[in-house]
């Protein structure tokens, strides 16, 4: 499963959001507006950065829109 940790004003948040939205790819919006979100990915990722991907499937983690992007057109 996909999360992608966001900010829906961050533009580089949108650029990931709109790239999995248009190969049709299902995954999970954790809004870091929400307090417990905000702390669970500071305590994963070790930065309040987003956007920050979590591919539970493949133990992956990982932040930056374009490196998220060309990990996402490798398992997709």
């Amino acid at each position: 499963m996909l999360d992608l940790f966001i900010l829906e004003t961050c533009p580089y948040c949108r650029k990931v959001m709109s790239f999995l939205d248009e190969k049709g790819v299902k995954y999970n919006k954790v809004d870091i507006t929400d307090k417990p979100s905000e702390e669970a990915l500071i305590k994963m990722g070790g930065k309040r950065q987003v956007p920050f991907l979590v591919d539970t499937d493949r133990n992956i983690q990982m932040y930056e829109s374009d490196d998220i992007i060309e990990y996402l057109k490798t398992v997709i």
